[in-house]
């Protein structure tokens, strides 16, 4: 008997020939094709991209098929491409949305099937849930040549890029940030965006130096692509090599983002998504509701009673922060993990267009990245956080599950509890502000501690005592 398929927090993934195999990506994808015939949408079309991972072009052609033996026209891109640039051209084909192959910043051994709808956010768990009812057994996966499928029309290959260069135009100068002079270290990570930012910042006088540009599945020197401290310290020491003014870092498929400063320090993802909030509303002079995860910090209900707008809390997961941002017609949405989403352009993250708002907040400012952290804490106070990750089997997992869901606290580190809850996971509220939570990726085999506090010192503390804390259970 065939496995299960079941998506996770962003799409469903797996390990390279062991549960991510041809077979199933066919069955994932006449998943997709039944539920787009029982809406009617074959006309309409899918998107259909893939980023660099080992044999994800393969993957999407793999998929392309099934669906165009199913009559559903096939948007293909013709090169690796970013999950962002895929999402865009969902809107701009007024597709039914999209297939996009990519395990985002896992290790190497895993790859994924993110499925897209019509409005180009992360599925929901209502849409996901319907297309693994879907799901087939092999024998029931339809399937035309993809060549055949080209000849017939149904099937059209092409470059997505310009496009979406054309309505990143829209979205912030970027004839000033050519114009402005930055020297910016650039580092697609292996990933799909190689290429992005030097082709979108060329031709005046801000240099653009990119390094790990080449497609290698390994993502060698990597833990994983992942644009956080622990990966990028080979950008890092280019920065301060180079005197840059920055270092950006995009994940493998380039809807996260990772900012390093001209000293080469990280600047962790909370803050990014605070300045780029506060970017919106202090220098842009927009306004609009902040969705954040509840992953995210503590500034972006600062910001909001500074800013008199409101501000949404969400599970982990672009998923849950995508439709609010819909509903809401939100002006910034984010999450913990690097990904940030903007109003006017698609309710979902994009790491390439958030790259280049914070240069523009560079830019519009005169500031440097690390004086923007000052910027920032004379507006909310002094906010600092820190992640660590603890590799959990399956047994371990579950036998912890239900025991962190119940565990209770009176105090930690001193501090008094002031509330819990389960929003994702358990998380604590302590009374001077900071907070702690356990949660296990929906992603990976881990279980995810996190911390916020007023002091570095003491989020250290709180993160020790997280692990304590589960190792004991």
């Amino acid at each position: 008997m065939e496995e299960k398929i079941k998506f996770g927090t962003d799409g469903w993934r797996g390990v390279i020939a062991r549960e991510f195999t041809f077979g199933n990506v066919r069955r994932c994808a006449q998943g997709v094709a039944n539920y787009i015939r029982d809406l009617g949408w074959e006309e309409r079309g899918l998107v259909v991209a893939y980023d660099t991972r080992f044999a994800s072009d393969e993957f999407a052609k793999a998929a392309a098929e099934v669906l165009a033996a199913n009559s559903i026209k096939v948007f293909l891109c013709a090169h690796p491409t970013p999950t962002p640039v895929a999402s865009y051209i969902i809107k701009a084909k007024s597709a039914g949305g999209g297939i996009i192959i990519t395990a985002s910043h896992n290790p190497p051994m895993w790859n994924g099937f993110k499925y897209k709808p019509e409005d180009a956010t992360s599925a929901p768990p209502e849409i996901t849930d319907e297309i693994e009812k879907r799901i087939p057994p092999s024998e029931e996966v339809k399937h035309m040549p993809l060549e055949e499928a080209k000849r017939r029309g149904i099937v059209e290959c092409f470059d997505f890029a310009p496009v979406y260069f054309e309505h990143l135009r829209k979205l912030v100068d970027i004839e000033a940030l050519k114009e402005a002079g930055f020297r910016v270290i650039f580092d697609p990570m292996y990933g799909a965006a190689a290429g992005y930012l030097p082709k979108i910042l060329s031709g005046g006088r801000t240099e653009v130096f990119e390094i790990h540009g080449e497609r290698n599945p390994l993502f060698p020197g990597l833990l994983q692509p992942e644009p956080i401290a622990r990966n990028l310290g080979e950008l890092a020491q280019v920065v301060r090599e180079k005197k840059a003014d920055v270092g950006i870092a995009t994940d493998g498929d380039a809807d996260r983002v990772g900012i390093v400063d001209e000293k080469g320090e990280f600047i962790p993802t909370p803050h990014t998504f605070a300045l780029l909030a506060l970017y919106m509303l202090e220098i842009r002079g927009e306004r609009g509701a902040l969705v954040k995860t509840l992953t995210s910090g503590s500034m972006p209900e600062k910001l909001g009673e500074i800013y008199g707008v409101p501000v949404f809390e969400t599970p982990v997961g672009f998923k849950y922060v995508g439709p609010i941002m819909l509903r809401e017609n939100a002006l910034i949405g984010g999450e913990e993990s690097g990904g940030y989403g903007i109003r006017g352009h698609i309710p979902e993250r994009d790491g390439i267009l958030c790259g280049l708002l914070f240069l523009d907040l560079m830019r519009r400012t005169g500031k440097r990245a690390s004086e923007l952290i000052s910027l920032l804490f004379s507006k909310v106070g002094p906010h600092y956080y820190d992640r660590i990750d603890l590799h959990m089997t399956p047994e371990r997992r579950k036998e912890l599950e239900g025991k962190i869901r119940r565990l209770e606290l009176q105090e930690l580190c001193g501090l008094k509890v002031r509330s819990a809850d389960d929003l994702d996971g358990r998380r604590f509220k302590f009374e001077d502000g900071s907070w702690l939570l356990l949660r296990f990726s929906g992603t990976e085999p881990l279980l995810r501690i996190y911390a916020e506090a007023s002091s570095p010192s003491l989020v250290a503390k709180l993160l020790e005592a997280g692990r304590e804390l589960v190792e004991g259970l």
